[in-house]
């Protein structure tokens, strides 16, 4: 992977993708990505017109209704701004594969490629563009283990963004478990496909993180939540999912969890 040269000063606007897992079944984790970039001063802009990244299409072999389906995303981001996106694999997808379907058409893949560089991981973009820094709050100490996607670690290799933004909060202690690079199981249609083994999968997953005795898995991945989340909740697993967006604004907020943080 090609080391990322960051930008000397952060961007006054930046764009917001919220992904498509985000918009129908996590909004709260998107919300909270807007004011963790608003708290840093930063104007988000959220162009309406925005679906999916065709991730699902891609990784199921269809490489036409993929391309199709960011041809239409492509368009909407029309200004030379960050685009950050919470979710590493919707990131790898956007950054890594959408210059590759358009190979075969030198008008798209220029927008494509020129766009790819505007891509940015929420965390990454936090750590090392932002420059955040979240300071002591009151509330209580939490134990956390920390999941990254497969894409989000492998493609972007946003793992150690994920490490540095959670070491860095006071009262929250980051502890790693035997299984934390594994995947959870999910994989898009995978899951479907195979049912066994993804099953199995994140039940290894689960038991690994409630082995280290954390009530709390953070993740910037939606998908992988909704699947650790689930898991846990039919095994009665005492464990909680939460995205890293919601996590980092609650406890820059000193919100006690499960509470609404004030904008």
């Amino acid at each position: 992977m090609q080391p990322r040269h960051y930008p000397a000063s952060p961007p006054s606007d930046v764009y917001l993708f919220g992904t498509c897992v985000i918009d129908l079944f996590m909004p709260q984790a998107g919300l909270d990505a807007v004011r963790l970039l608003e708290r840093e001063g930063v104007t988000v802009h959220y162009p309406r017109g925005q679906s999916c990244c065709g991730q699902p299409a891609y990784s199921s072999g269809n490489p036409d209704q993929s391309r199709a389906v960011a041809q239409a995303q492509i368009a909407l981001f029309r200004e030379d701004w960050p685009v950050i996106v919470p979710s590493g694999s919707c990131a790898g997808m956007m950054r890594h594969h959408w210059p590759e379907l358009f190979e075969d058409d030198a008008v798209m893949a220029k927008q494509a490629k020129a766009l790819s560089e505007r891509i940015y991981e929420l965390s990454e973009f936090l750590l090392n563009v932002l420059h955040v820094h979240y300071p002591a709050q009151h509330q209580a100490n939490e134990d956390v283990v920390l999941h990254t996607s497969c894409g989000a670690r492998r493609e972007m290799g946003t793992r150690g963004h994920g490490v540095a933004l959670l070491d860095d909060l006071p009262g929250v202690r980051r502890i790693e478990h035997v299984r934390e690079s594994e995947c959870c199981g999910f994989g898009g249609t995978f899951c479907l496909k195979h049912p066994d083994i993804s099953g199995a999968m994140v039940a290894d997953k689960v038991a690994s993180a409630c082995a280290t005795g954390a009530k709390r898995v953070v993740s910037a991945d939606c998908a992988c939540l909704l699947n650790i989340g689930h898991a846990a909740k039919q095994s009665g697993a005492p464990l909680e999912v939460e995205h890293m967006a919601s996590f980092l604004w609650r406890r820059a907020n000193g919100v006690a969890a499960g509470g609404e943080g004030q904008p």
